[in-house]
């Protein structure tokens, strides 16, 4: 069933949002909408949020492919089981060595992103720029998105993937929304409290994946999983 998916990955989005209000906004007060006043100014920042999701909901269906691989080649519970241990392995690295997620091969990657970004805000005009710089966002590095994506690969069916990261972006679209309209109001200390509740819901993110792994037929938490249909047997005469 569709409906627990998109529960989890708004669930999932919703409790990132912390981390958005901590990790991303400063750049959400970076937008240039202070001039902007009324329906204008909820439209431009609307477009913009919109813009990531779409991102994500792209990520999800190009790791759905990955995921539904997996899923046919009959090891999809033994992903779920170890995607799992390594997400909590990054919450224990966090916790005790206060290290977060950073892929360093993707820096120029990353470098080329932010320039991108940069140049829209110098450049902006329209409502469709802010959705061109919520595209280029949702590239930008993000913990709790590839904690995301973990889970669209322990999937079994594309539209569940990128109905999941779909939901993730939208669970996290009411306080993104909140840090444009108000984020000069959030005092830092409060956006460094938040940053540290990140690691408690990839802790919880990375039990959810091993007990989905399990199997254990637990609505939302632990579903029984399809059963893959593995290698076509051919009978011959």
């Amino acid at each position: 069933m569709l409906l627990p998916v998109l529960i989890s990955g708004f669930t999932l989005g919703a409790a990132g949002s912390l981390h958005c209000v901590g990790m991303c906004g400063p750049l959400s007060l970076a937008l240039p909408v202070h001039q902007l006043t009324g329906i204008k100014k909820f439209f431009s920042l609307l477009f913009y949020q919109i813009g990531r999701i779409v991102t994500y909901s792209i990520i999800g269906l190009l790791f759905g492919l990955a995921g539904r691989r997996i899923y046919i080649s009959g090891y999809q519970q033994s992903f779920s089981i170890i995607m799992g241990i390594v997400v909590l392995s990054l919450a224990t690295l966090y916790f005790f060595r206060k290290r977060t997620i950073h892929l360093s091969f993707m820096n120029r990657f990353y470098v080329m992103v932010q320039n991108i970004i940069i140049r829209l805000i110098k450049s902006v005009n329209n409502s469709f720029s802010f959705f061109l710089m919520g595209l280029a966002n949702g590239l930008l590095p993000c913990g709790m998105v590839y904690i995301a994506i973990a889970a669209t690969l322990s999937l079994s069916t594309v539209t569940e993937s990128v109905s999941f990261m779909a939901m993730f972006g939208a669970g996290t679209l009411p306080a993104m929304m909140l840090i444009g309209y108000a984020g000069q109001m959030i005092k830092p200390e409060y956006r460094s409290f938040f940053r540290k509740l990140v690691p408690v819901f990839i802790t919880l993110m990375g039990i959810v994946l091993i007990l989905r792994g399990m199997n254990l037929g637990i609505p939302y938490i632990s579903p029984e999983l399809p059963i893959s249909p593995g290698d076509v047997i051919e009978c011959h005469p």
